[in-house]
């Protein structure tokens, strides 16, 4: 216990905060700045700058032309200043759909980077709890091997004292110096990976060097949930995950785009108005003049087949995409579905029948030491720290494997459930 207790205070010395640290806490951070949701964010703005692009083709445009010259008339044999000032606007009156085309397309990019957003933070949200988990199993480990440690030691400290009296032979005691050395290698091991789990956790949460000395083991609670049936949450895989959204949306998009392309071929209608001022008068200008443009593109050469080819490749790939992403997504619920399954019905229950073993065998172990009837007590506290790190690791896995589910559902499970008791009471109405 004193070696324990000596490591932490070793970990805090190199810590920033001694302030306990609880999941939800770390879990908040999943909301502040980081590189991951830097680039999403950036990759909406550019979605939204696209659709403000797309939209600004109907827009007025206003253009300025001021000329110096100098002309010889035919009449005249002087040369005489030829300058003009013209004010002209142009306006799109109907493009037959490359504008309307251009910005639905680009709305539905931007639904995209708007549901991969909500993927990197749910993404962003995983792994820190990942990483809370990994420091709190760094300590149990550590406590752990270092119970174990010192029961070698013991034994081995025994042993020499029992080779100077003559009751043991010198292979013996190299046996349990050899076993001793072992745990304490691991127990070494363990140590560091204390401060490497601290240090990944700083980083999930975007506070690189800043490490939490000491975490609160939460109570997860929400491993106790029903867990509903796989044939339930598959059609809400489908409609509401959001990478599955975020693809769904750019296949739109890849769609409209073709659509806007093979619109270059159409005509294009303009309202153009301008004002002009000549310095040399003459019948065939006009100080003002306004009409209708038509514009009918005859021959575009291969540059509209060759971007819509491009335009029908990219949906092709999306699409392709799509497919693969939503085989890959149905099998990670049905694996996790069965995990958690899995977990909940067996592995919590040996997990906890061993530790309360455990605790028996610990508390048998020292009534026998107090008696002086037996020597396992060391032996007996380490395997009872060991089956707590197991029962402890069991939860751990359950809580990250809900926070998967609902992960790859785009939602909580409470609505889901919230979501199945509606429609069973409306059938009853019914």
């Amino acid at each position: 216990m004193l070696a324990v207790l000596l490591s932490f205070a070793s970990l805090s010395s190199h810590a920033a905060s001694a302030a306990a640290l609880t999941l939800d806490q770390a879990l908040a951070a999943a909301q502040e700045a980081h590189p991951d949701l830097a680039l999403a964010v950036a990759d909406q703005a550019v979605a939204a700058a696209d659709r403000d692009l797309a939209a600004a083709r109907s827009d007025w445009n206003l253009s300025l032309e001021a000329g110096l010259r100098q002309a010889r008339p035919t009449t005249g044999p002087d040369a005489v200043s030829d300058n003009s000032f013209k004010l002209n606007a142009r306006k799109s009156l109907y493009d037959f759909g490359r504008t309307a085309l251009a910005t639905q397309a680009a709305d539905s990019l931007l639904e995209a980077r708007a549901a991969s957003l909500l993927d990197v933070r749910a993404r962003r949200r995983l792994d820190i709890m990942a990483r809370f988990f990994d420091v709190l199993l760094a300590d149990l480990q550590y406590a752990s091997d270092n119970e174990y440690m010192a029961v070698a030691y013991v034994n081995f400290d025994n042993a020499r004292d029992r080779l100077a009296a003559g009751q043991l032979a010198a292979a013996d005691v190299a046996e349990l110096e050899s076993a001793y050395q072992e745990w304490l290698v691991k127990r070494n091991a363990a140590q560091a990976r204390q401060r490497l789990a601290r240090a990944q956790l700083a980083n999930a949460m975007n506070r690189s060097g800043r490490l939490s000395a000491d975490l609160t083991d939460p109570d997860l609670v929400g491993n106790n949930r029903p867990l509903p049936e796989y044939e339930q949450l598959l059609p809400l895989l489908r409609t509401s995950n959001p990478r599955l959204a975020a693809l769904r949306a750019q296949l739109a998009a890849a769609t409209q785009r073709i659509e806007a392309v093979r619109a270059e071929k159409s005509p294009a209608l303009d309202l153009e108005l301008e004002a002009a001022d000549y310095s040399r008068e003459a019948s065939t200008r006009d100080n003002l003049r306004g009409g209708v443009v038509l514009t009918w593109p005859l021959y575009t050469g291969n540059r509209v087949n060759a971007q819509m080819a491009r335009e029908q490749a990219q949906f092709q790939r999306l699409q392709a995409e799509s497919e693969k992403l939503s085989l890959d997504l149905e099998q990670t619920l049905l694996e996790t579905w069965l995990e958690i399954g899995e977990l909940q019905r067996t592995a919590r229950t040996a997990a906890k029948k061993n530790t309360d073993y455990r605790d028996l065998a610990l508390e048998r172990a020292r009534g026998q030491y107090e008696m002086e009837l037996k020597t396992n007590l060391g032996d007996s506290m380490a395997a009872t720290m060991a089956a707590k790190l197991h029962e402890r690791q069991t939860e751990y896995r359950l809580a990250l494997a809900f926070a998967r589910l609902e992960a790859l559902l785009g939602q909580p499970l409470e609505k889901v459930a919230g979501d199945k008791t509606a429609g069973e009471n409306k059938e009853q109405t019914k």
